[in-house]
């Protein structure tokens, strides 16, 4: 499964973002989401120092079909609307890409998480540019599950270790204290727990690479 941290600048012509460029010092914040045949419905919290004006903006916008106001405070309003344009739910619903909510808007962009296969997140790139949304990857890495990461004997001596203290600062357990008090040779130990450091580390440096796009979403 890859996870993807992507920054979507929405096209000019759609209303989120008109009135998030209008009001840039604003955030806009989808917390709920569900794409329609023709429209889509949305739950998002609106903060700033103006969530008069971009309520009442907001309402008079030809591509807000209905709203309503869930409940305002005075940096801060959570409305529900439907809306013809709903370009990111479209491309997340005819990709067969979730979209991780809450998703943040701000001066005309998205910052969008989604996890799935590598074959949905292309699709998913591809209906973003087709629909005329601009992305850019952040990151891109690859999630594997505890099991899949390392075997059921490397889990249980890394958990081992860490409960002995054989990775305090400073060591409370030497390799052969822990290899004792599991009950293994210690040059099986130091081999087991080798391994299982070197899957750990290079997993962990994977999900540092800030992925380019394009050659990172091919099939």
């Amino acid at each position: 499964m890859a996870q993807a941290t992507l920054a979507v600048t929405l096209p000019e012509n759609v209303w989120i973002q008109q009135l998030s460029t209008a009001h840039p010092e604003a955030t806009f914040q989808v917390i709920a989401a569900v794409p329609g045949t023709d429209s889509g419905f949305a739950l998002v919290r609106i903060t700033g120092s103006d969530t008069v004006t971009i309520l009442e903006e907001m309402d008079e916008h030809s591509q807000i079909v209905d709203l309503s106001l869930v409940q305002r405070s005075e940096d801060e309003a959570t409305v529900h609307f439907e809306t013809t344009m709903p370009l990111l739910l479209f491309s997340s619903r005819d990709s067969g890409m979730p979209i991780e909510l809450p998703v943040e808007i701000q001066d005309g962009e998205a910052t969008i998480e989604a996890t799935g296969s590598r074959k949905h997140l292309s699709q998913f790139a591809e209906q973003l540019s087709q629909f005329g949304l601009q992305y850019r990857i952040e990151s891109l890495q690859e999630q594997l599950h505890d099991n899949q990461l390392l075997s059921q004997r490397q889990q249980e001596l890394v958990v081992a270790a860490v409960e002995q203290g054989y990775y305090d600062t400073p060591r409370r357990c030497s390799l052969t204290e822990l290899a004792d008090h599991l009950g293994i040779a210690k040059s099986t130990c130091s081999e087991t727990l080798h391994r299982a450091e070197e899957a750990i580390v290079k997993q962990f440096v994977d999900g540092l690479v800030i992925a380019d796009a394009e050659p990172l979403l091919e099939t």
